[in-house]
C-alpha cells in the first residue's frame, strides 16, 4: 500500500467517525469505526465497523449504514477532496468480538488451573 492511500485511508476513516459521532451520536455509541481501505484508483472504500453488545445491535447497524450510507459518502466527498468520491461498502468486524472471547477463554483456563 502507497503511502498517498495510507493517508487517504485515515483522513476517510477519521471524517466519518466525527461525522457519525456529531450527527448521530445516540445511535452510533454501539458501533465504533475500525478501518477504511480505499482502493487504489479511489473509487470503492470498504468501511469495517465493530459493534458491541448484542446482536440486536449489530442488526440494527447493518441497517443504519445501508441507509445512511450515501449521506455519509457526501460529508466524506464534501470534507475529503480527492478526484472520485468513494462508494462506501459497510462490512462487519468480528476482530474485536473474537479478541473478547479469547481473553474469556484464557481467562477459564486460568481460574480451572487456580482451583487446581
Amino acid at each position: 500500500m502507497s503511502l498517498r492511500i495510507a493517508r487517504v485511508n485515515e483522513l476517510v476513516h477519521r471524517e466519518i467517525a466525527t461525522y457519525l459521532s456529531t450527527r448521530y451520536r445516540t445511535e452510533s455509541v454501539r458501533w465504533t469505526i475500525t478501518s477504511v481501505e480505499v482502493s487504489a484508483d479511489l473509487r470503492n472504500a470498504t468501511v469495517a465497523y465493530s459493534v458491541l453488545g448484542e446482536e440486536s445491535h449489530a442488526r440494527e447497524a447493518i441497517q443504519f449504514f445501508r441507509k445512511h450510507a450515501g449521506e455519509i459518502r457526501k460529508v466524506v466527498s464534501r470534507n475529503v477532496i480527492l478526484k472520485y468520491s468513494p462508494k462506501l461498502h459497510f462490512v462487519r468486524d468480528y476482530g474485536i468480538e473474537r479478541g473478547t472471547r479469547v481473553m474469556e477463554i484464557l481467562d477459564e483456563i486460568q481460574e480451572e488451573e487456580s482451583s487446581d
